[in-house]
């Protein structure tokens, strides 16, 4: 698993490259800088990428948001980003993309952002 320190420490390179996390989930570092969360999974035989959020070590710090705030695709901290991928999981185990889900409505069902 990554650590914040982990998170800001890293630079970008002359090609785009992959950080694992956890569960799926790893963190891509452009040619830019940007740090973006993505989850790779499954459906129906199909392999899916849902880009969870971007990097932003001072997002909710000092003021933490509640789960019902956090969007697919907005600013994240790694601890939000870790909240985000649950709710994408359990998309994935009841056989919904959330990577569509998100195309369509961008935010976070309140049952799944509770359980």
């Amino acid at each position: 698993m990554i650590t914040d320190t982990e998170l800001r420490r890293l630079r970008p390179q002359e090609k785009a490259y992959k950080v694992t996390d956890r569960d799926g989930m790893y963190v891509m570092v452009t040619t830019a800088g940007t740090k973006s969360f993505r989850y790779d999974y499954r459906l129906n035989g199909r392999r899916e990428t849902l880009t969870i959020g971007k990097y932003d070590n001072t997002a909710g710090a000092k003021h933490p948001r509640n789960p019902e705030q956090l969007e697919f695709g907005m600013t994240v901290s790694l601890a939000e980003a870790r909240s985000l991928l649950t709710v994408a999981r359990r998309y994935v185990e009841r056989g919904q993309s959330p990577a569509k889900t998100k195309a369509v409505t961008c935010q976070v069902p309140d049952d799944y952002a509770r359980s």
